[in-house]
């Protein structure tokens, strides 16, 4: 499935491999620009989408009692992600599994707010064999108030993903929030979309954080 060759403004680095983290088929030699559409305002389902309108991934929000599961799956509907909310973890813990499993074998990476009170969001990431966790592998940082959140690499300055407000009339009228998402080449886009999934859920904790990105719809740059 061919998906967008846009060219959005050069990050600070730009990767010459690829940086598989869910899997090598979703890193490709060019930037990748990507929507995420809220399906249901209350249950967590988005359809993503290329700039073509090839759907190419699903996210299903499952709600259980004590923590919040969400299931991303191809076009096809195959599962090849589950996040889930850590219950009782410190710093609103997610972890990301390979398709429906909850096994510590299968988990992928876990992500987590940096500090328990933030108006802004800052989560670092971290891959399943990180065990010690003192230096993150990825972070989000980001103004929830902006609506704009940029991925990096580590501890670095080097961005592989932003995502930030865009405001449209219909979007005004409709009292809709629009966000762009642009993926730096040969970086793992199902990671990227993975992230902003878990965004979505660290922002209903709390009411500073809900109102981050409530009643998101994502779009294309144009």
């Amino acid at each position: 499935m061919a998906l967008s060759t846009f060219v959005p403004a050069p990050s600070s680095k730009q990767f010459a491999f690829p940086v598989p983290i869910i899997g090598s088929q979703y890193c490709v030699g060019y930037p990748v620009d990507l929507a995420i559409v809220r399906k249901f305002m209350t249950t967590g389902d988005f359809d993503v989408i290329d700039v073509q309108g090839n759907v190419i991934f699903k996210v299903r929000g499952k709600f259980l009692t004590m923590h919040d599961r969400r299931v991303v799956l191809d076009a096809a509907g195959n599962p090849i992600l589950t996040l889930r909310q850590k219950i009782m973890s410190a710093h609103d813990r997610w972890q990301v599994f390979r398709g429906e499993s909850a096994e510590e074998s299968d988990l992928i990476f876990s992500v987590r707010r940096s500090s328990m009170l933030q108006l802004e969001a800052k989560l670092q990431v971290f891959l399943a064999n990180n065990k010690k966790e003192d230096v993150c592998d990825f972070r989000v940082e980001g103004s929830w108030t902006e609506r704009s959140c940029v991925v990096y690499e580590g501890e670095s300055s080097s961005k592989i993903a932003k995502m930030y407000k865009k405001t449209t009339i219909k979007s005004v009228l409709t009292g809709k929030d629009n966000f762009n998402v642009m993926i730096d080449p040969n970086i793992d886009y199902a990671f990227i979309v993975a992230l902003i999934v878990i965004l979505d859920g660290v922002k209903s904790i709390g009411s500073s954080l809900s109102d981050a990105v409530k009643n998101t719809t994502i779009y294309f740059l144009t």
